[in-house]
């Protein structure tokens, strides 16, 4: 492979799952297998119910959706402990993220980096100003910081779990903000597309709606479900600010077939209760074995985590060479403010595969042992 070692140069996707496009960066055959690290889907998934219905969703696409989406909606609030009236039905969590973000236009609005790239693409495309606040690797989240600013702002993005380290901002930091937000009346959109996937007890902040007026939150059923062809996000707001993103939300955004599905998806409790159960013995498997082979593994809540070796005589880039070779593609974080390519991102795949990546890592460790008695 001869992409280049530092990827400074190299014009790397934005997004995940995308391997043909590594393949042509790497000047790798186009045939060559790669087991993809780099998309954060549930390996569990679709559920058996998608299958079930594929007659019935086969069907949908030959009517014209419900523009309202009645049915799907009632699903989502039942779902969410909310009503109707709160509930955007979205094309995918993206959809919501640029509709929340048109809330903005005109204005300013601060995100915390490393984060998810969309929210700077949403407040790009409705001519939102962006702050950006750097937040040091392994430190706190700079809760003092971000409300000394929100003065000079009109929105804050975060993300919850983060995009890339899966970590969970607390509860009780939330509030923080948004307390302090009322004040300054500042709008807090938090983006929650993996919330699903965390086993903690009412990890969501879907309740705090209920008394912050201030708070939009983003989802999506694309991940947990394994469904990203399929788009299907919503978000939960403040009656008059959900008027106001449905009001510039392109006419049947929502296909028939994924409107027909949102109800049967948020049925199934035990899929979703199976998944998390799945994640939470793999992280903890996953994280014992990254110590013993001396990986710096993040402190993740849901199905992806950021790896470093903190070795000083590595770098992620070389690793990250080492893995594609061996057929494994993590995600880079060259697009990560912050990062700049200094760590990777990795799903948590089955185990079989998740073995497979280990096998790999511990290879790079016997080399990088032998290098360094050579030396």
């Amino acid at each position: 492979m001869s992409a280049g070692k530092d990827g400074m140069h190299m014009e790397w996707p934005l997004h995940g799952g995308q391997p043909d496009r590594i393949r042509q960066l790497f000047r790798m055959p186009a045939e060559q297998k790669l087991l993809d690290f780099s998309a954060n889907i549930n390996p569990l998934g679709p559920p058996d119910s998608v299958r079930r219905l594929w007659p019935a969703l086969l069907e949908q696409m030959t009517v014209y959706p419900d523009p309202d989406y009645n049915e799907a909606v009632a699903a989502v609030a039942a779902h969410s402990g909310t009503s109707p009236d709160r509930v955007l039905l979205t094309n995918g969590g993206a959809e919501a993220i640029f509709l929340a973000a048109r809330l903005l236009a005109g204005g300013t609005a601060l995100i915390v980096h490393p984060t998810f790239a969309e929210y700077e693409h949403a407040c790009a495309h409705y001519r939102v100003r962006t702050q950006l606040l750097i937040a040091e690797p392994d430190q706190p989240f700079p809760v003092e910081e971000v409300m000394r600013r929100f003065s000079a702002v009109d929105g804050l993005f975060l993300c919850r779990p983060n995009n890339p380290s899966g970590e969970l901002l607390p509860r009780d930091c939330i509030v923080r903000l948004l307390e302090h937000a009322q004040r300054t009346e500042t709008l807090l959109i938090v983006d929650e597309a993996f919330i699903d996937f965390v086993a903690e007890p009412d990890a969501s902040i879907v309740s705090l709606l209920d008394d912050f007026p201030n708070l939009v939150l983003t989802r999506s059923l694309t991940k947990m479900y394994a469904l990203p062809g399929l788009r299907i996000g919503y978000s939960l707001a403040e009656p008059h600010l959900i008027q106001q993103m449905a009001a510039h939300r392109m006419p049947w955004s929502v296909n028939g077939p994924a409107a027909l599905l949102t109800p049967v998806l948020l049925e199934d409790a035990k899929f979703a209760s199976r998944t998390r159960k799945w994640l939470q013995t793999e992280l903890e498997w996953l994280r014992s074995r990254m110590r013993q082979l001396n990986f710096a593994m993040s402190a993740s809540k849901t199905n992806f985590y950021l790896l470093r070796d903190p070795n000083p005589s590595s770098d992620a880039a070389t690793l990250y060479a080492f893995l594609l070779e061996g057929g494994i593609l993590p995600r880079h974080t060259h697009t990560f403010p912050g990062l700049e390519g200094a760590a990777l991102r990795f799903a948590v795949r089955s185990r079989e595969e998740n073995e497979r990546l280990l096998e790999r890592l511990a290879e790079w460790r016997l080399l990088r042992h032998a290098a360094e008695g050579i030396r």
